[in-house]
């Protein structure tokens, strides 16, 4: 407690969520649903209630979802369950309750989760996207078949039925929401945690995202039956991060974007532990390897990432073409690795303006005005139209890692003003020229040109997201792109372990009476319901399933 500070007069409640993103939303909304009453706290202000999740693209792990049926895609929980394991690679002891909860998210993906968030008001784009495809074998990482369904919405439109569950509790007496309230402990009585301290932030009205004040004006305690930690990961705290950085990996880069905002500092992971639970599989974590610099950044260090088609080349720094799985959208970690081994942070697209135009988009809600706008128009225009789409071309006219032009001696000497690396020229002509030769057959050795053709079998790909296969240097496809890309920061696959009701576990197995935990906070549930490896889909899949269980939970044990 800050010296001076007076305590808040101490509220009750039966349950104390702290956390204001998707999974604290959605266990709040459970837990109103069962008719207990919901004390929501939260660091930041009012304008930043969803969290990281509204920021989000909302895509959507599904199995054999109509969306799916309708486009001629065959799936399973077979199929996937195979998939997941493959890409988790579970080998710890303390992967245990990891894969329970892997088999219960696969169960849930591929029964009522669709039918449980439409009762909500979800909805859906009709087009499923192939997101981290995997490039290498059947038994490998990857999704063997589309399965990101995205919300039509995108993240605001996931986060609208929780948040405004919460206000009509809030309109009936039974939910209390403060912002400007940070935890820095879990009161524990007689081996039972029952409330919370913590210091009240002075108010600030900085918009959603922008990095607020931590002048500490107040304390406060409150208590409960019980407490859900629903905090969110350590993306925006790059001392963590790097803290943590995966010991197999090479060293992390000396620079990375930020692909979430400063307060998902990891700081209640911390003060969860010194309660009792047990942090594990701190080391595994995900970051995209495709993070541009945003023209307009709202968080420091903010990065976008780029959702890449499968036609773009892909060199390293140094100009050489990097070999499968370092194919767009394929294989987000194993291409990581292989950037790191380079000794540089960064890498390049190289391509032509008919797949910009065709195959970027931009992940984030505010990056899809019209996905997120509910707009048909607009999507029609944006997505079908020519030229490239309006937040993309944006990119291009400001973006300060987006080079162009007519020929490629010209885009490789704008490229090497974009670089202190020892960019070779002759190695990104040697690619290039290569990469031209095996489009003039039908039948190809290069496996991201049957990359290519295999995702043009599939009308979503063929429609909206996929280029008709070219040569880089096709003058009628041209101009050239090149795209300077940086490693850019965002989830934990690790966290608080839980049971399969969102119970804080102990390090020597016990439960953690009364404290609960969700989200990114529970590495999704468990622990790490990822593993290593995560299919796309599953973040904020993962909030809502997690969230749900902590929620059903913790208004069963106090009621």
């Amino acid at each position: 407690m800050t010296p001076h500070a007076t305590p808040e007069s101490q509220e009750q409640a039966d349950i104390i969520i702290v956390g204001a993103g998707l999974s604290g939303l959605v266990a709040a909304a459970e837990a109103l649903d069962a008719g207990r009453s919901v004390l929501l706290l939260d660091q930041e202000n009012e304008a930043n209630l969803g969290a990281q999740a509204w920021w989000s693209f909302g895509g959507l792990f599904l199995i054999d979802s109509p969306e799916q049926r309708r486009l001629g895609i065959r799936d399973s929980v077979e199929l996937a369950r195979s998939d997941w394991f493959a890409s988790a690679g579970f080998d710890r002891d303390t992967d245990f309750w990891g894969r329970q909860w892997a088999e219960a998210y696969l169960d849930f993906a591929g029964g009522e989760k669709r039918a449980w968030l439409r009762e909500r008001g979800v909805g859906f784009f009709p087009v499923v996207g192939w997101a981290e495809r995997g490039g290498s074998t059947a038994s490998g990482h990857g999704n063997s078949v589309p399965r990101f369904h995205i919300t039509w919405g995108t993240g605001p439109g996931l986060v609208h039925p929780f948040a405004s569950r919460l206000r009509q509790g809030i309109a009936e007496g039974r939910a209390k929401y403060r912002p400007r309230h940070r935890v820095t402990e879990l009161v524990t009585h007689d081996g039972r945690v029952g409330g919370v301290r913590g210091e009240l932030l002075a108010p600030d009205i900085s918009p959603r995202g922008v990095t607020s004040n931590r002048d500490v004006i107040g304390a406060f305690e409150f208590a409960a039956g019980a407490v859900i930690v629903a905090s969110g990961g350590i993306g925006g705290n790059h001392a963590l991060v790097r803290a943590q950085w995966p010991a197999h990996l090479p060293a992390a880069p000396e620079n990375m974007l930020s692909g979430v905002p400063a307060h998902v500092d990891g700081l209640m992971l911390g003060v969860t532990e010194r309660a009792g639970a047990a942090l594990i599989n701190g080391d595994r974590m995900w970051h995209y390897t495709e993070g541009i610099t945003n023209h307009s950044p709202v968080w420091p260090m903010h990065g976008i990432r780029i959702l890449p088609g499968p036609s773009s080349l892909w060199l390293d720094a140094t100009g050489r073409r990097m070999p499968p799985p370092a194919l767009p959208g394929f294989d987000t970690l194993g291409t990581l690795e292989q950037i790191l081994q380079t000794g540089y942070d960064h890498s390049w697209f190289v391509l032509t303006q008919r797949i910009i135009e065709k195959e970027f988009a931009l992940s984030g809600s505010e990056q899809n005005p019209d996905l997120t706008g509910k707009s048909v128009r607009e999507l029609l225009t944006q997505r079908l139209g020519k030229g490239a789409p309006g937040p993309v071309q944006a990119f291009i006219d400001n973006g300060v890692d987006f080079a162009h032009a007519d020929d490629l001696d010209a885009l490789i000497g704008k490229m090497q003003q974009l670089t202190d690396a020892p960019l070779d020229g002759n190695a990104v002509r040697d690619a290039v020229r290569e990469r031209d030769l095996a489009y003039g057959n039908k039948f190809t050795k290069d496996l991201q040109l049957a990359a290519i053709r295999d995702a043009r079998h599939y009308l979503g790909d063929k429609l909206i997201r996929v280029a008709p296969p070219h040569r880089l240097l096709d003058p009628a496809a041209g101009p050239l792109y090149a795209v300077k890309l940086h490693v850019l920061t965002r989830k934990s696959l690790g966290g608080i372990q839980t049971d399969l009701q969102g119970r804080a576990i102990a390090a020597d197995g016990s439960v953690v009476e009364g404290l609960y935990t969700a989200g990114e906070a529970s590495g999704f549930g468990g622990g790490g319901v990822h593993g290593y490896r995560a299919l796309e889909g599953t973040f904020v899949g993962g909030c809502i399933f997690s969230g749900r269980a902590a929620g059903r939970a913790a208004a069963a044990a106090t009621g």
